[in-house]
């Protein structure tokens, strides 16, 4: 009988470990997935690139997004009434929930709480170093709209946030949209196919081998629906004049297309030779539109003897990156031609073929990619560029040619391949979840962010010298 009984209590034991350790594993395998669920936080949303991160869903990130601004105003009603939009759309509605905190102290409050891993930013530029210094400092990583510095200043306390996430292991990255944009993606794909692209040329001045400009408007439509903009947009003491915000992207492209996956070194490998800025003048009813407001009192020292406000929205940048010339310009106008959109003009110089996109009235305002012999009389060109298609076309499916003229050809390109802006917002969170679950940036990243900030930066200070 005692046998039997101590073999009961042996075995009540044994049960009760084998439970006790399912139980721990089961917390442990929880703890693990808890540990690998990226949590997002949108801090004080004041630009609709902070929406537009969630208007798709990502797997292995929580639906409930945690918000955290300084008041219950206009900039955060209309980025939770985007989120609502995607939320009940009638195709591939989203599901984010959104908890809002507002108040004077809501920085201070999503350290407490720590409620997330990932903190997005888009809106005030101004602030922006110091919310990244802030987040990274608190031990999150951070996914920052551009650009993520607008001065100087600025690019020196980036330098020392990205060397306290590295002392931290966590990830600071920026969004480049325009990586995902498909002829952009396929004139750095042709360029490098040496047998048809050559060598990019090294370029001058004059003519340099890389040249980059976009056209951008205040008033336009994003998600089908009028983009009514906050009035501090207009102020480039936040918002960062055009040579250090669109160009951004610009500079950008020169560097992942000119030079993929290489670390630059600003200190070396950058020269910012001349940069010069100018504004573009709105009248009061262009500011309205786009505002639904007056102008600002803080504004109106901007304002001419016509009564249309300056904003230091244009700039150009030359300048050598590893001995290469390259030329950045971007414009702002009001509002583009009904139809239209956005436009965007690039050219890579190589020794035997120049990659040009277009993207004007001829193209109908999309942007479309041509290959142009440097010698148009080489009858083996076309054979080398059928070759380079064949090549592409296994990362491109369905690209191919059109022969315009003698030496001058346009890439097809299927409409499956084409993605708009509002679309790239999820690949690069896609790619950027992606470095998250491997703990790292490519290792050419980082030098290359601030590559591309000390380039805008300087440039700003080198415009700002010039009459």
């Amino acid at each position: 009988m005692f046998k039997n009984k101590f073999m009961k209590v042996a075995g009540f034991l044994l049960f009760g470990g084998v439970i006790a350790a399912c139980n721990n594993q089961s917390t442990k395998d929880q703890q693990e997935a808890d540990a690998n669920t990226i949590r997002l936080i949108t801090l004080d949303p004041g630009h609709f690139h902070a929406a537009l991160v969630q208007k798709s869903m990502y797997p292995n990130v929580d639906s409930t997004v945690h918000v955290y601004a300084p008041n219950d105003g206009k900039d955060l009603q209309a980025h939770l009434s985007l989120i609502d939009g995607f939320n009940t759309r009638a195709t591939d509605p989203t599901h984010w929930k959104e908890e809002v905190y507002t108040g004077d102290d809501y920085v201070q409050k999503m350290i407490e709480e720590k409620k997330g891993n990932v903190v997005v930013l888009a809106g005030d530029n101004q602030r922006k170093i110091d919310y990244i210094t802030q987040s990274i400092d608190a031990g999150f990583n951070v996914l920052a709209d551009k650009p993520v510095v607008i001065d100087v200043a600025g690019f020196q306390k980036l330098e020392k946030a990205f060397a306290k996430a590295k002392e931290k292991n966590v990830l600071l990255y920026d969004i480049m949209t325009e990586r995902f944009e498909v002829t952009t993606a396929l004139q750095k794909e042709f360029s490098q196919v040496k047998a048809l692209f050559g060598e990019l040329q090294k370029g001058t001045t004059a003519e340099p081998a890389i040249t980059k400009e976009s056209v951008h408007h205040f008033f336009k439509e994003v998600a089908g629906k009028p983009l009514t903009r906050p009035s501090w947009f207009f102020d480039v003491t936040k918002q960062g004049e055009g040579i250090v915000d669109v160009t951004s992207h610009l500079v950008d492209l020169v560097q992942w297309e000119g030079f993929p996956e290489q670390i630059i070194d600003y200190r070396k490998d950058i020269d910012v030779l001349a940069a010069k800025r100018w504004p573009t003048w709105l009248t009061a009813a262009q500011f309205k539109k786009a505002t639904e407001e007056d102008f600002p009192e803080n504004l109106k020292a901007n304002i001419n003897d016509k009564g249309e406000l300056g904003v230091y929205a244009n700039g150009e940048i030359n300048y050598t990156i590893k001995g290469v010339h390259a030329r950045i310009i971007v414009k702002w106008n009001f509002e583009p031609p009904k139809g239209t959109g956005d436009t965007h003009y690039s050219i890579m110089r190589g020794t035997h073929a120049n990659l040009i996109i277009k993207q004007g009235q001829e193209q109908g305002y999309k942007p479309v990619l041509y290959v142009e012999a440097i010698n148009s009389a080489d009858r083996n060109f076309e054979e080398t560029l059928k070759q380079a298609i064949t090549e592409v076309t296994t990362k491109y499916k369905g690209i191919g040619i059109e022969k315009l003229k003698p030496g001058f050809y346009q890439i097809t390109i299927p409409e499956e391949l084409k993605t708009v802006h509002e679309q790239h917002f999820g690949q690069v969170t896609q790619n950027y979840l992606s470095y998250l679950t491997k703990k790292q940036l490519p290792d050419w990243e980082v030098p290359n962010m601030l590559a591309k900030y000390y380039t805008t930066t300087k440039a700003l200070e080198l415009a700002k010298q010039e009459k």
